[in-house]
Formats: structure tokens, sequence, C-alpha cells
């Protein structure tokens, strides 16, 4: 009983312990982006003379305002970056769940030969110049939505991995084999089985591959020169690109008659991060509950 006593208290110890490092490892997350909102609220006098701080000083919306100067290119980027959002991660969602399915099934002919071009895309790629000229002088997708879309269906093999490990350990060969025998094709079964089945892991693949999409400025950096197809991200990187230009010529410009000493240029770029990651903010608790099991049972080796 004494030793049993002791093993209790050892397991509440650890605990104890893993709790305040979970609780730890979340501070050092949520405080940084509690400080970012903080920050963007906060006027440019009391960020320079004070420092940054959870609880603004002096609350001034100047920097939401050069941000939304331009309000209906703001718009208009958050349609094309919701748009592309849910066209690419719907697309991208079909590709991997198709390779992935057959790459489950252990008595697949040619398995390892498909599994082996999927891994060798993790390991090489052409890069950045022909791959540039694929995209452009070849499939002519410069200046359009596809110039978002298509260069990232092209890399989504680490997902794959995740919903075939996932689809391994989850659907049992024996529910796959009934189905045969009452006369299921492989895309009923895939359909009416293995989906419902893969919710969870479907769920944390649209969180990732969309946050992907949403996050993707590199993209619109290559392919994009048209400000008619600029994304949140492509156009938030400009603005920040032109405030950069102002300040560094700030002499110049003054001596011109311009000024450019009065703009919150600190808080300028926090606005432009809670603009940015607001609509993932939304999203993120429908998909939570779904996330941890999707990891869990998704890095599984199967």
């Amino acid at each position: 009983m004494k030793g049993d006593g002791q093993v209790i208290e050892k397991g509440k110890s650890f605990q104890v312990v893993i709790h305040i490092i979970f609780i730890i490892l979340c501070l050092s997350c949520l405080i940084p982006f509690v400080l970012m909102i903080a920050s963007s609220f906060t006027s440019e006098t009391s960020l320079i003379r004070e420092g940054y701080s959870f609880w603004p000083k002096k609350i001034s919306l100047d920097a939401y305002r050069y941000t939304l100067m331009d309000t209906g290119a703001f718009l208009k980027g958050y349609g094309i970056s919701i748009v592309v959002t849910i066209v690419g991660t719907a697309i991208s969602l079909i590709i991997i769940t198709l390779y992935a399915y057959p790459l489950s099934r252990k008595d697949l002919p040619g398995r390892n030969i498909m599994a082996f071009f999927l891994f060798f895309t993790m390991l090489f790629n052409g890069g950045l110049i022909p791959s540039y000229m694929m995209w452009t002088q070849t499939l002519h997708i410069k200046n359009s939505y596809a110039a978002y879309i298509f260069p990232n269906l092209l890399m989504p093999a680490f997902y794959v991995i995740m919903m075939r490990t996932y689809m391994s350990n989850s659907i049992p060969d024996e529910i796959i084999d009934a189905a045969r025998v009452d006369g299921a094709g492989e895309t009923r079964i895939l359909i009416k089985i293995v989906v419902p089945i893969a919710k969870p892991i479907l769920a944390t693949l649209i969180l990732l591959t969309g946050l992907g999409y949403w996050n993707d400025w590199l993209n619109g950096l290559y392919y994009v020169t048209d400000d008619r197809f600029y994304s949140i991200q492509v156009l938030l990187n400009h603005m920040l690109l032109d405030l950069q230009f102002l300040m560094s010529n700030a002499s110049q410009l003054a001596g011109s008659g311009m000024s450019v000493g009065m703009l919150p240029t600190m808080g300028i770029k926090m606005s432009m991060a809670v603009l940015g990651i607001l609509p993932m903010l939304i999203i993120y608790p429908v998909f939570q509950k779904y996330f941890v099991q999707g990891i869990a049972i998704g890095a599984v080796k199967g």
C-alpha cells in the first residue's frame, strides 16, 4: 500500500509539472499576440516614449485609419483571399484524399512506386527559376487567380502522409472487405465509408491547408504584378514596402515639403498583422475540436 501511495504521489507531481510546462508554453504564444493587438491600438508617441504595453496608455486608431485608407482595395483583397483559400483548399483536399486512400491500402499494386514518387517530391524540386518559367511561359498563370492556387497544389506530400497514416490506423481492413463483398466499388467505399471516418484528419488538413493559402504572399510576389489581383497578404506586403520607402526617404521628402514624421509606423505594422490574421482566428475554433485528434492519429507511424 505504501508503494502504491508513492506511485500516486509521483503521478500527481508529474501531472503538476506537465501542467506548469504547458501553461508556460500557452502564455509564450498568447502574450505576444495580446501585445500585438494592444500595440495596434496605441498611439505612436506612446509606443516611442514608453514602448510596448499590454494596456495602451493612449488609445489611437490612426494605424487602422492608414491601413484602411483605401477601403475598396482592402475589401477586394479580402475577397480574393477568401475565394483563393476556399477553392485552393477544396482542390488540395481532393488531390490529397485521392492520393492518400490508395496508399493506405496494402493490396494496391504499385503502391511502393507511388510512395517513392511522393517522398521524392519532399526531397527534391526543380528550383525557383525553372518553376517560374513553367508557370509563366508554359501554363501562363501570371496575373490571374490561378497564380495563388496551382503552385501550392504540387506540395501536399506531408499532408498526404498524414492522411494515409490516419486511414491506415483508423479504418479497419474488415470494413473495406465487407463493403466489397456487398458490391461496393472503390469510389463508393471512399465516399460512403472512408471520408466520414476520416473527418478529424480532413478538418485538420482543411485548417492547415487553408492557413497556408490565406498567409501565402510569396506566389503573389512572383506571379502577380497587376494590382487588380492583389490578395490581402500581397496588398499588405506592398503597403508595408511603401511605408518603409517613405520612412527611409523621410529627409528627402521633408525637403520637398512632404512630412512623413507623423505616420504611426510601428502601430501600422501591428494593425496589418491583426487584420491579416483575423479571419483565421474566427475559423480556428470551428475546427479546433478535430485538430488534436487528427494530428495525433495522423502522426502515428502506421
